[in-house]
């Protein structure tokens, strides 16, 4: 048997330990949302006290619906431009490279803080066309890494809450800014989640504070410019929420009828430059 790989991570780092431990139980179920072996799989391979999380199964679709929402946007943009670099930022633990396979032709990098991407190297392997960077996602000296000659994805999945407003739309527009074109695939709290986060467990344990509040497009339309709304859906209503099991769909009744509950995990995708 393999060694075990330790780990040790803070803050904002270590949420990612809960959100892959989710993956991990959603890829055991009968019919998963995600199905992600590659979780399965990272979990076993990590020594950490799993059941410490307290993280239960029923818990995995506030996870899943969301990353497996944006493997449908980031497979449909990567098919209308397959020569495309991808910038997976914030990337944690996440197997979205190995997930979707893209075509060796596609450019992707995956980005995260040092201890993260230390801990990647050790869990998954390399691929063609592959790289990771370790950096802050705020030091704006990556984006001079990436050559700019390429349709760019930027995929920002559970990081936007974690920055402050100035440095998030900074972020944005410095994207925007550098590359001709591509896709903006970026997740937000609205208000309410930001207002409420000390009574979510994961907050809580991580000891992480939130900080940027998106109540929709708007928000975002008006403060980076050059960008066009593609789509903009939230839990409930995502395309990938009818994969959940009947008994989650049912218990979130009444969450689904009070509108700022509704709309606390928001989905957006926005578009600029010439695209194909």
């Amino acid at each position: 048997m393999a060694e075990k790989i330790p780990v040790d991570l803070h803050g904002a780092a270590a949420t990612m330990l809960t959100t892959l431990y989710l993956k991990a139980l959603d890829a055991d179920f009968d019919s998963p949302v995600l199905g992600d072996r590659y979780a399965r799989e990272a979990v076993e391979r990590i020594d950490f006290d799993w059941d410490g999380l307290k993280a239960h199964g029923r818990w995995a679709p506030l996870v899943t619906v969301r990353t497996a929402q944006y493997d449908i946007w980031a497979r449909q943009f990567l098919a209308a431009n397959p020569e495309a670099t991808v910038i997976h930022l914030g990337c944690g633990l996440d197997a979205r490279v190995f997930r979707i396979d893209p075509d060796p032709r596609v450019a992707w990098y995956d980005i995260d803080q040092p201890p993260v991407i230390a801990l990647r190297e050790k869990v998954y392997p390399t691929r063609p066309g592959y790289r990771l960077m370790a950096t802050s996602a705020t030091d704006p000296s990556w984006l001079n890494e990436i050559p700019a000659d390429r349709p760019v994805l930027l995929l920002a999945e559970g990081i936007s809450m974690y920055l402050t407003e100035a440095d998030g739309v900074a972020l944005l527009q410095s994207v925007v800014d550098r590359f001709p074109s591509g896709e903006l695939q970026i997740d937000f709290y609205n208000w309410f989640g930001i207002r409420t986060q000390k009574t979510h467990r994961l907050q809580r344990q991580s000891g992480a504070t939130l900080h940027w509040a998106v109540n929709g497009p708007a928000d975002v339309l008006g403060k980076v410019d050059g960008i066009r709304l593609l789509a903009a859906t939230n839990l409930f209503d995502a395309e990938t929420f009818s994969r959940v099991p009947a008994g989650f769909r049912r218990s979130s009744l009444p969450v689904r009828a009070v509108s700022p509950l509704r709309g606390m995990l928001q989905y957006h995708r926005y578009a600029f430059g010439r695209l194909s």
